[in-house]
């Protein structure tokens, strides 16, 4: 079998017999909007990262657009985060009325970089929303001290970062909302769209349920605006089969990525393998490396039909949707840019063997088997 970018069909394999049956659970009972494994999963999910309240969704685009309308974030509004990240992390920001602010990365972790946060801080700012990048939690002190200071939510996109963990805390646990997606790449994914927020505040919890129903807090009865954001129970059900290895999952994408580490090492002349804070412990939604011959790598790994790709080859800033537009920024943006001309992610899961790894790194490097 040929070498995919993310090996499903091994997971799902060995869950085979659980999906089925959570899946035959729903069909017999017949609650597919809103049934009892939507709210089963969303007491484990909660109880795993260690938050008060989870609050499923149907993808983590919407998940953010719920946690900005639950913070009242609209027109005229400002909102910090970074150029270095899918388009639904400003999309959401923009589609409100409100304007992204772009502040740089860090160039060894490709998160946002707290010391250019408060500089963007000005009286139309009603919110930080840092991104944790390729499954590694950004500096989320920091920037918790700075909203602290000014009296500022964070929203942490957790999107690729479900599972890890920050100083012994979990992803989505860390600021005063967490996202996070399910799409079927993500470490803990579904078989189509799903996502889900976390929070402690129980007035937030309460607006953000509101909010994914309509702005309903009983049948036909709507004090809020809402969106249809519910959760389909047949992808509960599927994710519910799926956590049960998700822990498994998690170790195995260390070993996975220490394995990606050693046969890299011999070829840090020519690219950079991922830095991962000391206090940090990755997920490894992505295995990217860093390397001024990108272009070559990738044509040897196209030679050899090895899938890869680039996360993200345009920053935000520069995408024709926000370029000349009321959300162009002023700041310097120079890192984003630079690592979006240099990024690469390698076919990477915690299904991939030494074996297809030995195979990708050959292909790489033009190494003799």
């Amino acid at each position: 079998m040929s070498i995919q970018f993310i090996n499903l069909r091994t997971q799902y394999l060995e869950l085979q017999k659980n999906i089925g049956d959570r899946i035959n659970k729903v069909l017999e009972h017949g609650q597919f909007i809103m049934g009892p494994e939507v709210f089963e999963l969303e007491e484990k999910l909660a109880a795993f990262i260690g938050a008060k309240h989870c609050i499923s969704a149907s993808n983590g685009t919407d998940s953010l657009l719920i946690a900005l309308m639950a913070l009242g974030i609209g027109p005229g509004d400002e909102v910090i985060t970074t150029p270095f990240s899918f388009i639904a992390t400003a999309e959401m920001i923009a589609i409100l009325g409100a304007k992204p602010v772009f502040v740089d990365i860090d160039p060894r972790t490709y998160n946002m970089n707290p010391a250019m946060v408060e500089a963007a801080i000005n009286k139309n700012t009603k919110a930080i929303m840092p991104v944790s990048l390729y499954g590694q939690c950004a500096d989320m002190d920091s920037i918790n001290a700075i909203a602290d200071k000014f009296k500022l939510p964070v929203i942490e996109d957790g999107a690729q970062s479900f599972g890890a963990t920050y100083k012994g805390k979990r992803s989505c646990s860390l600021t005063t909302i967490g996202s996070t997606s399910f799409f079927p790449s993500k470490p803990l994914g579904c078989y189509g769209d799903g996502g889900a927020l976390f929070t402690n505040d129980d007035e937030l919890a309460k607006k953000m349920k509101q909010i994914r129903l309509h702005g309903q807090d009983r049948r036909y009865h709507h004090p809020i605006i809402g969106i249809n954001g519910r959760l389909d129970t047949l992808q509960a059900a599927i994710l519910l089969a799926k956590f049960e290895r998700f822990e498994k999952e998690i170790e195995d994408r260390q070993t996975v990525a220490a394995n990606y580490g050693f046969l890299l090492q011999a070829h840090t002349s020519e690219v950079a393998i991922p830095y991962i804070e000391p206090h940090n412990k990755s997920v490894y939604a992505q295995y990217t490396i860093k390397t001024n011959t990108r272009e070559t790598l990738i044509e040897r790994l196209s030679s050899h039909s090895i899938p890869y790709s680039i996360h993200y080859p345009t920053p935000l800033h520069l995408q024709p949707a926000f370029y000349n537009s009321s959300s162009k920024h002023t700041n310097d943006l120079g890192i984003a840019e630079n690592c979006a001309n240099s990024v690469l992610s390698l076919p990477m899961g915690p299904d991939l063997t030494k074996q297809e790894q030995t195979t990708i790194i050959n292909a790489l490097f033009n190494l003799e088997k």
